[in-house]
């Protein structure tokens, strides 16, 4: 018996969905528009799916979802969730209060229970100062029936996390399983405020994620399938559901990071730049052995300097529903765009604002809703358009290129089919059949990750010992995941030696990723 798997991908505009059966092969795809609750859409995309398909939906075997829901609720400060903020560190980490440098909107909701508790390590995992227990019991008790949820952040943590393992098992004990804890050490990489805000955001939207994990396991339930869920992450890889709460900051950027991972399935390209464009924006990225190129700066979150991992993307505003204004000779575009509502606003369709899509649609680059309504226009003045278009696409892939080098650029997402075959600094350009619902794609295809960021003294006799055992404590995250013991490898492996800090050391980074292990 064909068992299939379903790739759901929720999007600002639309919900993307996608059927591939055990050899990933694509045996249905479409899009619906994205609905105000998470379930009535995904419902009506699995609906139309099976609809569309001979797929029996009991035959579904595996369903991963990526949303951007978690983003959107920083972002609109919307349906937080009421949290409290430990940092272990005094009095050595004092200089600097939590939630320092926080919009002043974000911090007014998140900034009501803020505490600093003595404790905390040195870069070598060396105690600055005991834990204070009875002060983390003390908060435990006022903190009781006030919050749902309490972020934990200790210095030098990702090195040694005694203390905020120690602090969670207070919590727990005196406030119940029921409190979600976020520890920084789960959470976000070396330096203290980045570790502490990522931490923050992760604990403040574990509600959003319950209720869209339960809206996706409800959807599919409806429609009478019984498949085991897993959620998207921004590494590329896949989570399992308790995973999803318990570090929902990792939804973050998954979109386009699906985008590129559906784009190198599609194309069997491992290294590559991945240009996706949608109805608003036009997300640039690059695939470095069929994964995401990592941001390797401090990335801002709704305003909040963050240091958990992210995918390296260039967004500009530039997409299909991109709204183009023309006075006499002269024109402008963007960065406003008509979005979801292009089918009802966009001259091609009846409307009455030009858009690149009409713009492409005039010059004969696209066969789309009526080009009469378009056909008034001047066509030289549509061609600088146009090329203007064209030239903001190549000075993004410009710069997110680390050298001067031409390197195959994909095409993917809706508004792709604007874009021309030919673009400067591409040694070729694929647009793949599918390529529209790249996301939705990239998110079924999904691998499972364990991943490991730690400091070690690192010298010349012991160095491959250190990295070989870094290897397998990434290895046992992946399985413990859920990845197949016989198919993980090493994707990424990083040691960057820290000149500021002494005895040797040295930061040590590690990601390993394999397939889902599945019963035959």
């Amino acid at each position: 018996m064909m068992k299939y798997r379903l790739g759901i991908d929720v999007g600002g505009t639309n919900t993307d969905g996608v059927l591939l059966d055990r050899n990933m092969n694509v045996i249905q795809s479409l899009k619906t528009p994205t609905t105000n609750d998470v379930e009535t859409g995904i419902y009506n995309t699995i609906n139309q799916l099976i609809q569309n398909s001979d797929v029996e939906i009991q035959n579904i075997e595996y369903a991963m979802l990526g949303t951007t829901q978690c983003t959107n609720a920083i972002v609109e400060r919307k349906r937080l969730n009421k949290i409290a903020v430990i940092r272990i560190g005094a009095p050595a980490g004092l200089a600097i209060k939590p939630l320092t440098g926080v919009p002043d909107d974000l911090r007014a909701i998140l900034d009501n229970h803020t505490h600093l508790v003595e404790g905390g390590h040195e870069f070598n995992g060396q105690q600055i100062s005991a834990l204070n227990e009875d002060k983390i019991r003390e908060i435990s008790g006022t903190l009781k029936g006030k919050v749902d949820s309490i972020a934990v952040t200790s210095i030098f943590s990702p090195v040694n996390k005694d203390h905020e393992n120690r602090a969670a098992e207070i919590l727990n004990e005196v406030m119940g399983e029921d409190v979600a804890i976020s520890l920084s050490s789960e959470v976000g990489s070396i330096g203290l405020l980045e570790r502490e805000n990522a931490t923050i955001l992760n604990a403040s939207i574990i509600n959003v994620a319950k209720a869209t994990a339960e809206g996706f396991e409800n959807a599919l339930k409806n429609n009478g399938a019984n498949a085991k869920i897993f959620f998207c992450q921004n590494d590329g890889t896949l989570m399992s559901k308790d995973y999803t709460l318990k570090y929902p900051i990792l939804t973050v950027a998954c979109g386009p990071t699906n985008s590129l991972r559906g784009a190198s399935f599609l194309t069997n390209n491992k290294d590559a730049i991945i240009v996706d464009v949608g109805g608003t924006t036009t997300d640039i990225g690059v695939l470095v052995k069929g994964f995401p190129r990592q941001s390797s700066i401090a990335v801002d979150l709704g305003g909040v300097r963050t240091n958990f991992r992210m995918p390296d993307i260039n967004s500009i505003g530039l997409g299909g529903g991109t709204v183009i204004r023309l006075n006499e000779n002269e024109f402008s575009i963007g960065p406003d765009s008509v979005g979801h509502k292009i089918h009802d606003e966009a001259m091609i369709f009846g409307g009455n604002t030009l858009t690149a899509t009409d713009v492409a649609v005039g010059l004969g680059k696209v066969t789309l809703g009526d080009p009469e309504k378009v056909n008034h226009l001047d066509k030289e003045l549509l061609s600088k358009v146009y090329k203007r278009m064209v030239e903001m696409v190549e000075e993004a892939v410009d710069k997110i290129k680390t050298s001067s080098n031409d390197i195959p650029v994909i095409l993917v997402g809706g508004g792709s089919i604007l874009l021309p075959a030919n673009i400067e600094g591409a040694t070729k350009v694929f647009q793949p059949e599918n390529g529209g619902v790249a996301n939705a794609i990239g998110s079924a295809i999904s691998q499972i990750s364990g991943e490991i960021e730690k400091i070690f003294a690192i010298n010349k006799e012991n160095r491959q010992e250190v990295l070989n055992n870094a290897k397998e404590l990434a290895i046992n995250e992946a399985i413990e995941a859920g990845a197949d013991s016989k198919k993980i490898e090493i994707v990424d492996l990083e040691d960057i030696p820290l000149a500021y800090l002494p005895g040797d050391a040295t930061r040590v980074k590690v990601k390993a990723a394999g397939d889902l292990a599945v019963n035959s």
